[in-house]
């Protein structure tokens, strides 16, 4: 039953809940507006004079804009890869019974529970035995290893939740496989197709070890670019809060405008 004092309670904890979610964000913000000695002064400073300086700083760097470059690169190749690769096995996975299938489900599912730490050697190894050390293609393979199990995660949720009377009902018609999953499968699970994209494209935007491990100048990615201010004794901090800012915008502005699709993507397969 619903009480005032219960809908007060639920409303303040939604309060707290956004607002411990949004401070980091208003934090990195205000702080790439202020003035270094604003920046270090104790307590903080709350009302300031706004400055772009640093934004200005940070746009006149060559190795910003072509960081944001590499991670555009790379987080759309492995997004299209992964979903090119991952709706078909989710499909399979979905609709067919095969040997071993449980095991790969279980492969799948648990793959995202590895530290990726513990690879980052075998890793680096690798590529410097394929040549592939400080290219875009080892970041979009390595994406695509950690990325793909997602994509077939969501989907398989997305396309067991379509009746199968549709794809009977097709196959009296005389469609083809590949027909139904195009005509059938991949039109009414697109909800999860693009959540796990978007998934898909957030990860690889964000991701910090593997891109400091495998680059080294020509395929810096922008979180790289990010910590290469962290050195020496003087920090500048309001140069690292704008190059924040820059590279969490786009996501943020991109995440706002696919909301919906978002939670109807996630909460279409919980729910028959």
């Amino acid at each position: 039953m619903s009480t005032p004092l219960a809908r007060v309670l639920h409303a303040l904890g939604l309060t707290l809940v956004i607002a411990f979610t949004l401070f980091p964000f208003y934090w990195m913000v205000t702080s790439s507006l202020k003035e270094q000695t604003d920046l270090l002064a104790s307590p903080p400073v709350w009302l300031f004079t706004p400055t772009l300086s640093h934004y200005a700083d940070v746009f006149a760097d060559d190795r910003v804009l072509g960081a944001v470059g590499n991670s555009l690169i790379i987080a759309i190749a492995t997004t299209i890869f992964a979903v090119a690769l991952g709706a078909p096995a989710a499909y399979a996975l979905a609709r067919f019974e095969f040997r071993g299938k449980n095991d790969l489900w279980f492969w799948f599912i648990s793959n995202r529970m590895i530290s990726p730490i513990v690879l980052a050697l075998p890793i680096y190894l690798l590529a410097i035995q394929l040549r592939l050390l400080d290219t875009h293609l080892v970041l979009i393979l390595i994406y695509l290893t950690f990325n793909l199990p997602i994509v077939v995660w969501i989907c398989t949720d997305q396309f067991r939740s379509i009746p199968k009377e549709l794809e009977q009902a097709a196959r009296l018609e005389g469609a083809s496989q590949f027909v139904i999953f195009r005509k059938i499968y991949v039109p009414l699970g697109l909800p999860g197709i693009a959540v796990s994209a978007i998934f898909s494209f957030i990860f690889s935007w964000n991701e910090l070890l593997y891109a400091l491990v495998l680059t080294r100048r020509d395929v810096q990615t922008a979180p790289v670019i990010a910590t290469s201010y962290m050195s020496g004794y003087e920090l500048p901090w309001g140069k690292i809060m704008a190059t924040g800012t820059v590279i969490v915008l786009p996501v943020t502005i991109f995440a706002l405008l696919v909301s919906r699709h978002m939670v109807r993507g996630l909460t279409m397969g919980a729910t028959k």
